[in-house]
């Protein structure tokens, strides 16, 4: 039995829907991590399915989110996490003393088209690369 799951930092990101912001955020770290975190992502709301702009724009940087559906948020999963970073879910995002919370401004993508999606990925790009750095140990 490995011990690796217990040691990898894990990461939970929350959207009111989980069908743009949060996807996009677990998409793009689960890619550039490359399985050095754990990752979920969760809504407070849950959508019915992920915005199709936000996955046509994950598809132009050859990443797939097509087969992805969002997922209600779980007092679990937030107990799991090493990490919270929220988007926009306020008070419905619960609080738990010893973890991590960031809090990402970021304009929701929700009825926008993929031209009105591509800065909210590349920023959430940029989030997650600096997210990555403060995680994962720097090789000597």
């Amino acid at each position: 039995m490995s011990t690796e799951t217990s040691t990898k930092p894990s990461v939970l990101f929350v959207c009111v829907h989980n069908a743009g912001r949060s996807q996009m955020a677990a998409a793009f770290l689960t890619v550039l991590s490359q399985g050095s975190i754990n990752v979920r992502s969760a809504g407070s709301q849950p959508a019915e399915a992920v915005n199709p702009a936000a996955v046509a724009a994950m598809a132009e940087l050859g990443i797939d989110m097509s087969a992805e559906i969002p997922k209600v948020l779980t007092t679990e999963a937030v107990k799991e996490s090493d990490v919270v970073i929220t988007m926009g879910c306020g008070d419905e995002c619960p609080f738990f003393p010893g973890k991590r919370y960031e809090d990402w401004v970021l304009e929701d993508p929700a009825g926008q088209g993929v031209a009105a999606v591509r800065p909210i990925r590349d920023e959430i790009k940029v989030r997650i690369e600096e997210l990555i750095a403060s995680l994962t140990p720097v090789a000597e």
